[in-house]
């Protein structure tokens, strides 16, 4: 039971520290400037950093907050019905509540990764861009549109 406990709250730390890192590397990314050296190359290549345009999506924030709700909603459930559960009941339900929190986190994002793939498309069509690649696919090259993928959701 105490081995159950331990991990129980290793995962819940684990998730917390994951969305942490996350928003660190979020407003870190946002706070740097493209480094691309072929940004004003008129290739019909396109370059997106899909990262940042996660964070700084307008959702993003309330998607996150929903989902530390429902983890901790989750956590209190957990805790009330396995004082009643043997150990192999603990671990089936605490799997099920990690598959629940799974699909909700994707229930949470599919509409935020709809909205930036749209914003991408349209950019995309505008600009004259045959592809959009994510910037840690590519090496060197490609027309940065983040900017004007990030206005484009922002609206």
């Amino acid at each position: 039971m105490l081995k159950l406990e331990k991990k129980k709250v290793k995962l819940i730390s684990l998730t917390v520290a994951i969305l942490f890192v996350l928003s660190v590397v979020g407003i870190a990314v946002s706070q740097t400037g493209t480094s691309y050296a072929a940004e004003k190359n008129s290739s019909n290549i396109g370059v997106v950093d899909y990262q940042m345009l996660i964070y700084q999506h307008p959702d993003t924030a309330k998607a996150d907050e929903a989902m530390q709700a429902e983890i901790k909603a989750a956590q209190q459930d957990f805790e009330t019905k396995a004082a009643s559960m043997n150990d192999k009941e603990k671990q089936d339900y605490y799997s099920q509540v990690q598959q629940r929190l799974s699909l909700k986190n994707q229930e949470l994002r599919a509409p935020i990764f709809d909205k930036i793939n749209a914003a991408i498309k349209a950019v995309a069509e505008v600009k004259g861009l045959s592809v959009v690649l994510d910037k840690n696919d590519v090496v060197y090259g490609g027309q940065v549109v983040t900017d004007d993928v990030l206005k484009k959701i922002s609206k």
